[in-house]
């Protein structure tokens, strides 16, 4: 096997490749930036609490753990089903694009090599479409 080809999704590779937490956190900060500047995403930004300090730590630990890094939010909040997590909330096909977009825009912005920023959306839509099936809006 090449040992420069990168197989996301194995092990920490993902983590890695987003830049461990640092990068994380500069993906979730461009994230919420864009959030709280899209017109599209102004209902999604109204389901979060006014300070999203905690908001942003709970993404970037998530994204961690889910990247194959470090389990930051359960070792920090406990464990989390995404979609019940999300299943009070007015989520639907809209609502799930607007985090899409600024997801996008927040993973464009980062020095990701192209190969991993079209494989991070991807994996990111199966949890947001997940959301979106759990609340059923």
């Amino acid at each position: 096997m090449n040992p420069e080809v990168v197989k996301y999704g194995v092990d920490d590779c993902s983590y890695k490749a987003a830049g461990e937490l640092p990068g994380l956190i500069k993906l979730v900060d461009a994230f919420y930036d864009h959030m709280e500047s899209l017109p599209e995403a102004r209902k999604i930004l109204r389901m979060h609490p006014s300070n999203l300090a905690l908001s942003r730590k709970k993404l970037a630990f998530f994204l961690s753990g889910w990247l194959g890094g470090p389990k930051l939010y359960s070792e920090n909040f406990g464990g989390i089903n995404i979609p019940l997590a999300h299943k009070h909330l007015p989520i639907g096909y809209e609502e799930r694009d607007a985090w899409i977009i600024c997801m996008q825009k927040a993973v464009a912005q980062q020095p990701y090599e192209e190969s991993f920023k079209s494989y991070l959306i991807d994996q990111l839509r199966v949890p947001a479409e997940r959301i979106r099936r759990a609340c059923d809006t």
